[in-house]
């Protein structure tokens, strides 16, 4: 599978200590992107400061509007809130979902964790209905361990 493929690859970004630490946020969106059909839009959100909101961070695809998100608010600030993965098979039947282009179909968030504490998520958007497996899950609490190494 490719993911397996993958995880040499972001674990070779994230030991690249020569590139700074939003370059390499950047080049795993930009690996997971390009490698994995259905992942239309990858991005990073964090913990802004000590406010109960999310800030983007590195992102590749469409451009958004959603630069800062409030904990509870839409898929991501429920992550922030809940501390666990949220997969959305079908976007349009959750009643918190925040638009970001009327193409997307499908969100997966990740959390990630430094020393317990939520301090971000990935976020991934699909053009794609359901397209979001268990192995997807697995995959990207993988990147976020790797991540959290690297902030």
């Amino acid at each position: 599978m490719i993911f397996e493929q993958l995880k040499s690859q972001v674990e070779a970004v994230t030991a690249d200590t020569k590139t700074d630490t939003k370059m390499r946020l950047l080049k795993i969106c930009e690996l997971l992107e390009s490698n994995i059909s259905y992942y239309n839009w990858v991005g990073f959100y964090f913990r802004n400061g000590d406010k109960e909101e999310l800030i983007l961070g590195p992102y590749v695809g469409a451009p958004t509007d959603h630069t800062i998100i409030p904990f509870g608010k839409g898929i991501c600030g429920q992550v922030a809130v809940s501390n666990e993965n949220f997969v959305v098979p079908d976007v349009a039947a959750q009643d918190n979902y925040i638009a970001c282009s009327i193409t997307v179909k499908a969100e997966i968030v990740v959390p990630i964790f430094i020393n317990g504490e939520n301090i971000g998520q990935i976020d991934i958007d699909s053009n794609t209905p359901d397209p979001f497996t268990e192995a997807d899950e697995r995959f990207l609490e993988f990147v976020c361990a790797k991540v959290a190494g690297i902030l």
